[in-house]
This record gives C-alpha cells, sequence and structure tokens, in this order.
C-alpha cells in the first residue's frame, strides 16, 4: 500500500501529531509513505527526522500579527493560481491513498485525481457538534472546503456523543515526565507565544522578576538571556526537555501542545490566537472543564493571578497510533465505530471533569 501523508505546515501541532502517526507507520513493512507539507517557508521547519525525503510546497497560510489573524493580509499573502498550479501538478497515480491534516494541496488534488482521501485532524472534529464559540459562516466553510476528503475523523479531548478520536501523547514523553517529575523547578514556567510579538512578551514577562521564564518563539535564532527570560529558537528536543522540567506552560491555545500539558499535569494558561475560532473554542473549552485558565490579552497581571493559584489536571490519553493505522490499512474507512470506541477505552478523566464533561455535553447538544 503506498500512501502520501499531507500535513498542514502552519501550526507545529499538525507536525506533532504526522511524527506519532509517522512512528507508527514504521511498524508497518508493506506500507510505503511520503509526507507532503505545505503552509510556510521550506527553510522554517525543524526537526523533521522522522519525514524521510519529505517534500514542502507553498499551500495556503494565513497571516497573523500581536496575536490575531489578519483576514485581509491572509488573503492578499495568498497566491490562488499559484495553489491551482501546485494541486494541477501534484501526480497521485502511484498512491492508493490519501491521508491528511488540513493539508490543501493533496486534499484537492486528491478530490481531482478521483484518489481515496481519509482527514485525520483536529479541524475534522469541527465538522460535528462539539462546542464552538466565534464560528462564522466563513469559519464553517473554510473547515469544510480549505482541505476537503471523502472521509474524515476528528480528534479532540472529548467525543461529544460523535466519532470522533481521542489525541495521543508519547509513551516516551509521560514516561520521562514520571521519571523528571522531582525535577521540575518552582519558578520555570514555559512560554510559547509564536503569534505574539517578542515586544509584547518581554514587556509583561518581565514584569514578573521573580520568576524565570523559558521563552521559545518562531523569531529567536539562538539562545540568548535577558534578564528573567531565557529566548530559545524552536526545536522539538529542547522544548519537550523545557516542557518536562518546567512548573507550568503559558501558550496559546493550540490542540496538540495542551493535550501533552494535560497528559503530564502541567498547568496551564493559554490565551487564544483571535479571530481564529478553532483556538477560541479550545480554550472555552479546556476552561470549562476546569483543565485551564485562560487570558484574553496578554498580560502581567492575568499571568500572576495563574502563577500564585496555578494547577495541573492529568488526563490519560493513548500512547501511540498503532490501533489508527491497522484501521487505515484495512480500508474500511466508512465504518469508524469500532476504532473510536477501542481508542475512548484508553482515555482516563480525573472525577470532576467527568461531571464536567456531561454537562458541557447537555449545553452543546
Amino acid at each position: 500500500m503506498k500512501i502520501l501523508y499531507g500535513v498542514q505546515g502552519t501550526g507545529n501541532g499538525h507536525i506533532t501529531r504526522a511524527r506519532h502517526m509517522a512512528a507508527s507507520f514504521a511498524k508497518q513493512p508493506d506500507i510505503e509513505i511520503d509526507y507532503l507539507f505545505s503552509g510556510r517557508a521550506t527553510n522554517t521547519y525543524f526537526d523533521m527526522d522522522a519525514f524521510t525525503g519529505h517534500k514542502a510546497k507553498r499551500g495556503l497560510t494565513f497571516v497573523s500579527e500581536n496575536g490575531q489573524i489578519k483576514r485581509l493580509k491572509t488573503v492578499l499573502k495568498n497566491n490562488l493560481f499559484h495553489f491551482y498550479k501546485e494541486v494541477s501538478e501534484l501526480n497521485l497515480s502511484k498512491y492508493d491513498l490519501v491521508i491528511n491534516d488540513f493539508e490543501p494541496v493533496s486534499a484537492w488534488a486528491a478530490k481531482k485525481s478521483g484518489i481515496p482521501s481519509i482527514s485525520v485532524s483536529h479541524q475534522a472534529a469541527f465538522l460535528h457538534r462539539v462546542p464552538k464559540k466565534e464560528q462564522r459562516v466563513a469559519d464553517k466553510l473554510i473547515t469544510k472546503h480549505f482541505a476537503p476528503t471523502q472521509f474524515s475523523l476528528g480528534t479532540h479531548w472529548y467525543h461529544f456523543g460523535h466519532n470522533i478520536i481521542p489525541p495521543v501523547v508519547a509513551n516516551d514523553l509521560q514516561l520521562k515526565a514520571r521519571a523528571t517529575k522531582t525535577l521540575s523547578s518552582s519558578d520555570k514556567i514555559l512560554v510559547y507565544l509564536p503569534f505574539e510579538s517578542l515586544g509584547d512578551i518581554r514587556t509583561q514577562l518581565q514584569i514578573l522578576s521573580d520568576w524565570q521564564f523559558v521563552c521559545y518563539h518562531p523569531n529567536i535564532n539562538e539562545t540568548r538571556i535577558d534578564h528573567n527570560i531565557i529566548w530559545k529558537p524552536l526545536s522539538n528536543t529542547t522544548f519537550k526537555q523545557d516542557l518536562l522540567v518546567s512548573n507550568g506552560v503559558i501558550s496559546n491555545s493550540g490542540f496538540e501542545l495542551s493535550t501533552e500539558c494535560l497528559s503530564i499535569g502541567k498547568p496551564l494558561l493559554v490565551t487564544p490566537l483571535k479571530k481564529q475560532y478553532e483556538q477560541v473554542s479550545n480554550a472555552y473549552t479546556l476552561q470549562t472543564l476546569g483543565l485551564c485558565e485562560v487570558m484574553n490579552e496578554l498580560n502581567a497581571e492575568d499571568i500572576d493571578d495563574w502563577l500564585q493559584t496555578k494547577k495541573g489536571v492529568s488526563v490519560t490519553f493513548p500512547s501511540n497510533c498503532d490501533d489508527l493505522v491497522d484501521w487505515i490499512i484495512k480500508g474500511n474507512w466508512q465504518q469508524t465505530d469500532k476504532i473510536c470506541q477501542s481508542l475512548w477505552q484508553q482515555v482516563d478523566f480525573p472525577q470532576h471533569v467527568k461531571g464536567k464533561l456531561n454537562d458541557l455535553m447537555h449545553i452543546n447538544n
């Protein structure tokens, strides 16, 4: 079986999910898999060893400034003629299946070529009645048509009564978290706010001089110390190391990093990317379930309040994608009941969260 796996590159969470899938696909000797990424400049990808020989396309992307999506600049930045050209030139004749994580070039090429395609993504969960905030008509259309596939399987922190699968967190992260629990610093906070400006982050964090912040940002090229902030360039390896020994995490409300924090019980403070309904919805869901705190603006006062009261909540998620990959290989992609049931049996929420899940389900329905 020959598979093309298309991955949206605008967010590192999509790539993290693809790494989990790649580890499970590597156990399948009869599967050949190629990877295609789009949505960011080729030279800005990092730690891509899991995706041997991967290809990168321009695809479609978005523009953000100071923690907010800029819709007009996003429209002006994207070249639809070039996108159509990339879709037309992508030859899928040698592939039996396209797996897609919200990547538009491979999705539209599969649709155009009549190649079977299946979406495995967080965005696919929003095709169902899951908690949503600030979703406009345009957002609904983008969710449905940005990267259309023949079949879809969404992933979320809860199924909300639909055929949605839970997220996966690599077992080695959870094992390392237990091993390094005693090493967690009492004053080291991990910060990942890639959509905010360095100046805004610096201004707010330096007010809190009693705390040390380790801040990863795409605009940092080398590690440097700036008063109580250690600035670091993006790196999957060192980021995970700092995550394990941190005493809390401040981030946007992306799906994968929030999931990792929950899996190892790290206190979490999120500020959703404005005008991005998925992140706003994520923040709402996490806060309603008592799994994190939310600040709508990056400011020292809210951070200080959180630092004084922060508390982590641990949720158990599946540790690999083996069952999911087996299901994909079998090819009965319309039948999702069994794979969903199998994966949710591996999830365990704290008792107080279970009650809130029932309440949130009733609110949503």
